[in-house]
């Protein structure tokens, strides 16, 4: 189907949503994207600054409505305009610190919004060390946005279970970082970063003035927490190839997979390669532990390399390159734009 195909893709103008479209649009798919622009940058009515750019990378045009998944009337007006073969689902909140703080949020969005709609924190605190697929899920999970996630899978399996025409693929990545090469999206938020890469690129850009660093205590190498960073375009191509598994005829109900490197870092040694590509000092402190957070995780993607032919193959300096590449550039280029035309500036950011 490939070449003939719809997806409609919610968090389209997203960080993991508008690189997963630049590959799509890549492989010629018609992309049809929705966003409720909670987290991005629209002046006004207009196309998102992202999907614009998305479509600067790719030479393709991309169809976006404003829209939250919610909104069951605007995505029954959608599914009638269009054909859509598949959906690839981003449109959820996903801040661990922020999901403790605010859980029935989360609880809104991430599950009644994707069970209005009818998607790698459902495994809670390891068990063991890869993950495989076959870790238990569900059990210890620390926060409520892992929560989301496992009920949500467990939704989509009961409703694959009940009906055979359902075909699903759950992907259980790890954690996104890195921007597209060209350095024209990648990931800024407008308040406080939730996550590591962005705060330190914006320390090192000098729009912060430095990183907490939450946790020196945990049974790790250096006492700080350990992840498993991926690509986003590793992670991008990655949908779709899980895409083209799942468009395969003999596909049959759901299949979860890991997309991750299987090699984890912790968040000193992503300070120190961030420093090394950057040529910037990152000054940090070291602070509590943060409610929700673990000591370490990192994935088995061993199923996604036999299955879908898929394997992560850019490297921590190129994750950091390409991070740097896009903070320095954005900064560089609208400094004077949002400060004066639009304070709250977002880009690419869910």
């Amino acid at each position: 189907m490939k070449g003939n195909s719809t997806i409609l893709v919610t968090g389209g103008a997203g960080y993991v949503g508008s690189h997963t479209v630049v590959e799509l649009l890549n492989n010629n798919y018609t992309v049809i994207a929705i966003d409720n622009l909670v987290n991005c940058y629209a002046n006004g009515n207009d196309k998102p600054e992202s999907l614009k750019r998305v479509e600067k990378i790719t030479g393709e045009s991309v169809t976006f409505y404003n829209v939250d998944i919610r909104d069951r009337e605007a995505l029954n007006r959608i599914f009638k305009i269009h054909k859509i073969d598949s959906v690839i689902h981003f449109a959820a909140l996903k801040a661990v610190g922020e999901s403790v703080q605010i859980p029935l949020t989360y609880y809104q969005n991430n599950i009644a919004g994707s069970s209005t709609l009818f998607r790698a924190t459902v495994y809670g605190n390891p068990q063991f060390l890869p993950i495989t697929e076959e870790h238990p899920t569900g059990q210890g999970c620390t926060n409520p946005y892992g929560k989301t996630k496992y009920f949500v899978e467990e939704i989509l399996k009961d409703v694959c279970a009940s009906d055979p025409e359902w075909k699903v693929v759950l992907l259980r990545y790890f954690n996104p970082v890195g921007a597209h090469e060209s350095g024209l999206i990648g990931e800024d938020p407008s308040g406080t970063p939730n996550n590591l890469m962005p705060y330190i690129s914006q320390v090192a850009v000098g729009r912060r003035e430095k990183l907490q660093v939450f946790g020196s205590d945990y049974p790790t190498s250096d006492g700080t927490g350990v992840r498993d960073y991926i690509h986003i375009t590793d992670l991008a191509i990655g949908h779709l190839k899980a895409l083209e598994r799942m468009l395969q005829p003999n596909y049959k109900s759901w299949k979860a997979y890991n997309l991750g490197t299987g090699r984890g870092y912790s968040v000193l040694e992503m300070v120190k390669a961030f420093s090394d590509v950057s040529g910037k000092q990152i000054k940090y402190e070291l602070v509590g532990r943060r409610e929700g957070d673990i000591a370490a995780c990192y994935a088995d993607a061993t199923l996604a390399k036999v299955e879908l032919n898929w394997t992560a193959t850019r490297d921590i300096k190129a994750m950091c390159k390409d991070t740097w590449n896009w903070q320095k550039d954005e900064s560089q280029r609208f400094s004077d734009f949002v400060n004066h035309a639009f304070p709250r500036f977002h880009m690419s950011y869910i």
